[in-house]
């Protein structure tokens, strides 16, 4: 009897396995529960309304740009055709909907980021086994993991502008389709996310910085010379040895006019539905809206400061209220009364502390590293990836 050979490592699908089971405990996180609390969970208050104002035609003024509303929009539409999901039902957002409907395509769209952010692990350092912990650390993320249960914005601004970055990378990697239709493909997505709030050009601005300072190595470089080297330069290559390549039309193409386009773009069925104010009428209102809005306990008893989030001292409150219900028993109506209530129920938006402790930590020991090997005359090539 012969039997059949036992399979060597190289042929079990491992990475494949891996990606998908983080994928599925995404999802599973993601979608559990996901219409408990039949209410609007804080910044639903705008986002999940103003979804419903697109599809009922009612004119709002937005202090974000629309993007992220449209595709919310969206969701509400699809998931009020489905034949599951609508046994939590309410009138907040101006419509009769479901929680269901006004969540679902957030928490699918927060499902995906994982893999995004293994895509772009993986383009750095060409490991998979870098690649599947970096997504692992993203799907099992607090603060990703409570955006993307509730019709809010930050998820679609992350995705985009992750998927900015990625395409920024296969573009210096050249491998797979042409380099111009990723670069494009890249400032789309950058305009895009821009296009969720602006806080997505942070995105983009990261991406000026790293090919300024590669510039400005090279023409250091150029001018003082070669300095000897101490240590020898590994042969693999790195995608930002690349970025010299891209000269200013490149990025004036690609990285400003693109983004720009796509971003004007996308405000075009909002002006529609909403002639007045126009578009730059629009941005100035936007910019004086966010200038007033002010900050600190005089705004709101629970506000925190940025730098406390971090620090895990006092993480952003979403949801809080006592009851004397099960959970799916708290009300539409105003928050319940305290008194003689033996349950709270609460959503905090908190990161997970070993890993933004950790990864802020290897930031600047990578920062470190980089001006060690440029002050050594090696540059990118000799970081170990």
């Amino acid at each position: 009897m012969i039997l059949p050979k036992k399979p060597s490592d190289s042929s079990i699908p491992w990475f494949s396995i891996g990606i998908t089971a983080i994928v599925l405990l995404s999802l599973a996180l993601r979608f559990w529960g996901l219409g408990r609390f039949n209410r609007l969970v804080f910044d639903e208050v705008y986002y999940a309304i103003f979804a419903n104002n697109y599809l009922t035609g009612t004119s709002f003024f937005n202090p974000h740009p629309p993007l992220s509303q449209y595709i919310i929009a969206i969701g509400i539409w699809i998931g009020s055709h489905l034949p599951f999901g609508q046994d939590t039902v309410n009138e907040l957002t101006g419509s009769l909907r479901s929680t269901w409907s006004y969540r679902w395509l957030n928490a699918l769209t927060g499902s995906l980021i994982p893999m995004v952010v293994a895509a772009l692990a993986y383009q750095l350092n060409r490991r998979r086994s870098y690649a599947l912990i970096a997504a692992l650390f993203a799907a099992t993320d607090g603060l990703f993991l409570v955006e993307s249960r509730y019709a809010l914005n930050n998820i679609y601004l992350v995705i985009l502008g992750l998927l900015g970055q990625l395409f920024f990378l296969l573009a210096l990697n050249r491998h797979g389709a042409k380099p111009w239709l990723m670069l494009i493909l890249s400032g789309v997505f950058f305009g895009a996310s821009a296009a969720i709030k602006w806080n997505g050009l942070w995105f983009l601005l990261g991406i000026y910085i790293v090919w300024a300072v590669a510039w400005v190595w090279q023409l250091f470089r150029t001018y003082f010379g070669e300095t000897t080297r101490t240590r020898p330069i590994p042969s693999l290559s790195h995608p930002l040895q690349h970025l010299t390549q891209l000269n200013v039309g490149h990025i004036l193409l690609n990285l400003v006019i693109l983004p720009a386009l796509t971003y004007s773009l996308v405000w075009i069925p909002h002006l529609l539905m909403n002639p007045t104010p126009g578009f730059w009428e629009s941005q100035v209102k936007i910019l004086t809206f966010h200038q007033n809005v002010g900050s600190g306990t005089d705004v709101h008893p629970y506000c925190s400061r940025w730098y406390s989030w971090l620090l895990m001292w006092r993480p952003v409150a979403y949801f809080y209220q006592t009851a004397s219900h099960t959970p799916e028993a708290v009300s539409t109506d105003s928050p319940l009364s305290a008194g003689g209530s033996n349950l709270i129920y609460d959503v905090h938006a908190m990161g997970n502390p070993f890993l933004w402790w950790l990864s802020t930590t290897a930031i600047l020991l990578l920062l470190l590293l980089l001006t060690q090997r440029i002050i050594e005359g090696v540059g990118w090539k000799s970081i170990p990836t």
